[in-house]
């Protein structure tokens, strides 16, 4: 794939742009080695309309690079601590060894021109699928063969085959979905890092994550360790599966959640008919009121998405009436999707998830050298934003709080963007993880997909590594432009 590098490299503009594409270079090199532009002799059979490009890239870079490969993940059984990939380059100094951190920093620090601000987010339950890792494992096997070793051993078991063989019922599980979601997006990262050197606190100013998400946010952001965050959500999902199924024993029927799409113009009176109906107080038949039905089985809504989309969590049997009652009286007719989900998330089913996720943020780290150390740490390399109050965290206390929180709460991911898009003004929007959910909600909140330079940003998502050309070709196309609000504030 040469004419990838090709069209990367007649888009640099800056020495930090360099030393990506470079790492990208290394990256491919490896994977189709009989193809790497790098090397004399591939650059020699080089004919046709690629020798315009050849020669440019001679002109642009000087000498053929030399890509050798440098230091190797750690492989301590218990910790994801990854040693970056050292690859120079002799072109005059402009490129710089990757593996040294005194030179990238001063190279960020002082050379990159200031950007727009871009937030990285992460998606959560629903989104997982057999295979979600294949594309990686064919494009970089040894890479990701030392990063699913590491999973494997956090998980306690071989979650990796599970991901990639199913079968799906397994995989749906909300005790094999909510870890396998959260490590599949931290995969999906940690490859960008080794790579392509791509470093998070590089290129962004916010990380989010929704829902399940918040936890693969904190470990972008470096507010704690994959391994003790794979440990909470561990605990997190058999606490909610476990509260689901005495939940049913005691008060049976069946649970689950629903996404409701209307209009933009209808959501705000369908969220305060929503919320009438379950707290109803008014004269009228029991059957259609809450005040005969324990608070338990009460319908709650889970997330609020987008403009026109809600997520409504509890009793399956309360949200078909609810839904009835909508469409009855609310005058128009929203589309009700169920979600592949076996419990009721963001409900008061999840009462006693809260209780088990406060006691275990109260502990300690569990990261071999560092049992005498908070498990979260604060502040994290850049602001995180919260699921309950969209805004961003303030202290320690307050994010393990709302973080215990948030498996009952509701999800205020609408909100979060738009905080996002109009008080912080961020242009630029990129999506890590399997599927493609967050990128749709997300780009169809802040008006684009993809790069939009009229917008001065754009919105991505990384979930295979074909798109990861795409992506940060975006970013540097859009590294210098600027909201003209942003210029007058300075």
């Amino acid at each position: 794939m040469p004419h990838v590098l090709f069209r990367c490299v007649t888009a640099l503009t800056s020495t930090a742009s360099l030393s990506l594409i470079h790492s990208a270079a290394t990256a491919f090199c490896r994977v189709w080695p009989r193809k790497c532009i790098c090397r004399p002799e591939a650059r020699q059979k080089s004919r046709g309309t690629n020798i315009g490009r050849r020669e440019a890239m001679k002109r642009f870079t000087g000498p053929a690079l030399q890509c050798r490969p440098g230091a190797r993940v750690s492989r301590g059984a218990s910790s994801l601590t990854w040693a970056p990939l050292r690859c120079c380059a002799p072109v005059s100094g402009r490129f710089e060894c990757a593996g040294d951190p005194a030179r990238t920093a001063r190279r960020w620090n002082s050379s990159l021109p200031k950007r727009p601000r871009t937030a990285i987010f992460f998606p959560g339950q629903g989104v997982q699928k057999v295979g979600m890792l294949s594309p990686w494992l064919e494009a970089f096997p040894s890479t990701a063969s030392q990063i699913i070793d590491e999973i494997d051993h956090c998980a306690g078991f071989k979650i990796s085959d599970i991901i990639q063989n199913g079968p799906s019922k397994d995989l749906t599980k909300t005790t094999i979905a909510q870890p396998a979601i959260m490590a599949t997006s931290i995969f999906i990262l940690r490859i960008l890092e080794r790579e392509f050197n791509f470093r998070v606190a590089d290129h962004f100013d916010f990380t989010l994550g929704h829902s399940l998400g918040e936890f693969t946010a904190l470990v972008a952001g470096g507010y704690i360790t994959f391994e003790d965050s794979y440990y909470l959500v561990q605990r997190r999902a058999a606490a909610m599966s476990e509260a689901t199924q005495k939940a049913i024993q005691e008060y049976g029927g069946e649970y689950g959640m629903v996404a409701v799409i209307t209009e933009p113009e209808y959501l705000q009176g369908l969220i305060k008919a929503i919320r009438d109906f379950v707290g109803h107080s008014s004269d009228g038949s029991k059957s259609e009121s809450s005040q005969d039905v324990p608070p338990i089985q009460q319908v709650l809504i889970a997330n609020i998405n987008s403009k026109n989309q809600i997520v409504l969590s509890g009793s399956m049997e309360r949200i078909k009436t609810l839904i009835a009652h909508v469409r009855q009286f609310l005058g128009h007719d929203p589309r009700a999707v169920r979600l592949h989900s076996d419990s009721p998330f963001h409900s008061p089913i999840m009462k006693p998830a809260v209780t088990v996720m406060k006691n275990l943020l109260a502990k300690k780290s569990r990261v071999p050298g560092r049992e005498k150390e908070d498990i979260i740490t604060f502040p994290g390399l850049m602001p995180c934003i919260s699921n309950v109050s969209a805004r961003p965290f303030q202290s320690k206390e307050q994010l393990k709080d709302l973080l215990a929180r948030g498996c009952l709460e509701t999800v205020r991911w609408w909100a979060a963007i738009k905080y996002l898009d109009q008080e912080e003004k961020v242009r630029r929007w990129v999506g890590i993880g399997p599927g493609k959910v967050g990128r749709n909600l997300v780009g169809k909140e802040v008006g684009m997909r993809g790069k939009d330079l009229v917008k001065g940003g754009g919105v991505w998502a990384i979930t295979d590594p074909y798109e990861v050309e795409e992506v940060l070709r975006g970013l540097e196309e859009t590294s210098n432009i600027l909201e003209d609000a942003e210029e007058e504030e300075e």
